[in-house]
């Protein structure tokens, strides 16, 4: 059995953005990097179906060089080797990330593909269902529990009502949620290790996939300022501002 694994590399969540005074990105001079949370489950899930059944577990991500630290920490994670698919971060959107990591899902053969349900940068929450639909196969977004049989999963995930179960027959897509376990922390033998294990690195072109892109991104812009705070003298005149201006209080 081989499971295919996202780990991809997003801003830390923590990090103070700043958009840059043109507005055609972010300023990326000195800003923090981390392996996206979701991907964090989805990696540590891999690992322990690998520890039970003997699975070979196949690390993926997309990005420049510096992608690759987040690629090592799955391998430190307990993913046995990697593949990085060199592109830049503001050459991707949802759908060509679908379709690159579809075409490593068909090239690796594997019988499971595990994602993060999304990632904290742009919370699209598209991706794994994306490449579900290029790749032809069955998909259970939303993982809180998987187990594993001889020729599918039992997965179980939260919907609006209550919990759902599904089954799906391999190969399939399965996307990580939070509850679905507590990742491990890697040991520094681990972290030692991961440095020696292979990395396959290609183009998206090596992959047969056409860079064009469905989103456009016109430009960036950063929130409004939060305005300051007003002294009011009585608490008529609060009531007044609360109903009429902020329009929070009913008449």
């Amino acid at each position: 059995m081989k499971i295919l694994v996202t780990a991809k590399r997003v801003t830390d969540p923590d990090a103070r953005i700043k958009v840059l005074p043109d507005g055609t990105g972010i300023e990326t001079a000195g800003l923090e990097y981390k392996l996206n949370p979701f991907c964090e489950n989805a990696i540590e899930e891999a690992v322990a179906i690998r520890e039970k059944t003997g699975a070979e577990v196949i690390a993926v991500t997309i990005g420049d060089e510096e992608a690759v630290k987040s690629l090592r920490t799955a391998l430190a994670m307990g993913a046995d080797r990697g593949v990085h698919v060199k592109a830049g971060d503001f050459e991707l959107d949802s759908d060509l990330a679908a379709r690159i990591l579809a075409a490593v899902f068909a090239k690796e053969g594997c019988d499971l593909f595990i994602l993060g349900k999304q990632a904290v940068d742009g919370d699209s929450n598209q991706v794994g269902q994306l490449v579900a639909e290029y790749a032809g196969v069955p998909q259970a977004c939303f993982a809180s529990r998987v187990v594993i049989g001889s020729d599918g999963a039992v997965v179980s995930r939260e919907v609006d009502g209550g919990m759902e179960t599904v089954e799906v027959k391999f190969p399939a897509v399965i996307t990580a949620d939070l509850r679905l376990n507590e990742p491990r922390l890697p040991k520094l033998p681990d972290v030692l290790k991961a440095k020696k294990k292979q990395v396959d690195e290609y183009a998206p072109a090596d992959l047969g996939v056409d860079m064009s892109m469905k989103v456009e991104t016109v430009g960036y812009s950063a929130p409004a300022g939060r305005a300051g705070g007003r002294r009011v003298g009585s608490v008529a005149e609060l009531v007044d501002l609360l109903r009429n201006e902020a329009k929070v209080l009913k008449a």
